[in-house]
């Protein structure tokens, strides 16, 4: 098992990894909308944090040697349902290669989030 670590997402605010490789498989912890560099939440919306929250979820990958394309399954948080479609939205540019997803409404996520994105992906050498 390899634990993997980025300065290009956010540290973990508790006492986990951003991601941990166990073979070809690599599990990406939940990414928020937290700027890297000063670890403080980023924009209002459900877009610009999708937007943030995948691209940590995006250096998390390339961290450990993968990428979007590689990604087999993502669960997604969101505190509003009714955000789906601008979620959705920017979802979609990240994750074009339609992996497996679930998405639900939680009643609330670390720091305030308005979603969270976690994801699998297969590492390929």
């Amino acid at each position: 098992m390899q634990i993997v670590f980025t300065p290009s997402a956010p540290a973990a605010v508790g006492p986990y990894s951003q991601a941990v490789r166990t073979g070809d498989v690599l599990f990406c912890s939940g990414q928020i909308a937290l700027d890297p560099a000063t670890g403080e939440l980023v924009g209002t919306t459900i877009a610009e944090q999708a937007e943030r929250c995948c691209r940590n979820a995006i250096a998390v990958l390339e961290a450990a040697g993968t990428d979007a394309a590689h990604v087999v399954k993502t669960t997604c948080y969101l505190t509003d349902i009714a955000t789906f479609g601008a979620f959705n939205e920017v979802y979609g540019r990240f994750f074009p290669g339609k992996p497996a997803r679930s998405c639900v409404e939680v009643g609330a996520l670390p720091k305030g989030a308005l979603c969270e994105v976690e994801v699998i992906a297969e590492v390929v050498e």
